[in-house]
Parts: C-alpha cells; structure tokens; sequence
C-alpha cells in the first residue's frame, strides 16, 4: 500500500517518530503531496511494519505530549525499499501515486531516476499498442473508455521520455537498469530527518 511504502521510505532516509512522519505525511508535508497518510494510519502503519521485522524502535523522544518513539527501518525493511524503487508499476492507474513517490525518494536519495523510468517506458510500450487496438476496435459505447485509457498511457509514457531527458542532462550516459545508481556527476544528497 502506498501508505506503508511512504512511511517505509521516509524511515530509510532516517529514523523519525510518529508525529515527525505525519507532518511529512500530510496534506502540505514534502510526501503528503504525493500520498497524504492521516496520522492515526501512520501510527498503524508503524506497528504493522514492526510487526512485519521492517521498523524497530530506536530510542524515545520527550515532548509536549506523550514520549515519542523513534523508529528505524531494519535491514530487511531497507532491503525491501530498495527492490521497490527500481521496480517499475505493473498498472498504468498506479503511476500517480506509485510511481511518483518512488521516483521522489530516488531523488531526495539522491539516486539516479533513469533505470526506473526506461523499466517504466518500456514495460508500458507494449500496453500503449494494444491499448490503440483496442480503441480501434471498440464500439461506441466502450470508446470513451478505451480512449481514456490511452490518453493515461501516452501521458505516462510522454512523463518518462520528458523526464528521461531531463536527467540525461543531470546524469551523463552511464547507467544500468534495476539497480540503484547514485548521480554520476552530483554528489548524494544528505540525508534529512524528519
């Protein structure tokens, strides 16, 4: 679920507690403008990753209102972020979520997005020409859809390619798919608690 990536990917970049991930999180927060996460599910969410072995909880944290549990994500749940960032969506209608936060944590990472986006692009190619066949056969009463479903697979694809040749230009030529690869010609950004 997205919620669970988001506060699993935040964790990576550094440890926080429950209340520093729901600002993140929220509606105006630096991921909540991707994916909003109220914090009641971010608490949730945090227990449901420990239960799983991905968190645990690091020290304590007192503030205003109850001590504060900060929590860091395991080795396995780094390894879990990690296979997620460089795997492209399977559904075209996750692109908006999905695919943009995984494309964000890349890149406040400091990572380099372009494995990502050419998985993406070409994993959607072929979704793109059966998606015109179908447009071309449909009837009138399936067109409108069909057509919708076009538009959202060109645009995904269109959003790649635009980004892809931004970050040629930030890149340089070296990468290789499915792997993280930090910038070639930038130094990592540091990472930032939140």
């Amino acid at each position: 679920m997205a919620g669970e990536w988001s506060v699993l990917g935040l964790l990576a970049e550094a440890p926080a507690h429950g209340f520093a991930l729901s600002k993140a999180l929220a509606s105006d927060g630096e991921i909540g403008m991707i994916w909003t996460v109220p914090r009641q599910l971010v608490y949730r969410t945090l227990g449901v990753l420990e239960e799983n072995g991905l968190v645990y909880p690091v020290a304590t944290e007192a503030g205003p209102g109850p001590v504060r549990t900060i929590m860091a994500v395991t080795t396995a749940g780094r390894r879990a972020v990690e296979r997620w960032l460089v795997e492209p969506v399977a559904h075209i209608r996750d692109a908006r979520s999905f695919l943009m936060l995984k494309l964000v944590f890349l890149e406040r990472s400091g990572y380099d997005v372009r494995p990502l986006l050419e998985r993406q692009r070409e994993l959607l190619l072929p979704a793109q020409v059966a998606q015109r066949e179908r447009v071309a056969s449909a009837d009138a009463s399936h067109k409108t859809v069909e057509l919708w479903r076009l538009e959202c697979v060109d645009s995904v694809i269109g959003f790649t390619e635009r980004m892809l040749a931004v970050s040629e230009v930030v890149h340089g030529n070296e990468m290789a798919p499915g792997e993280l690869h930090p910038p070639a010609r930038r130094p990592a950004r540091t990472r930032r608690p939140v």
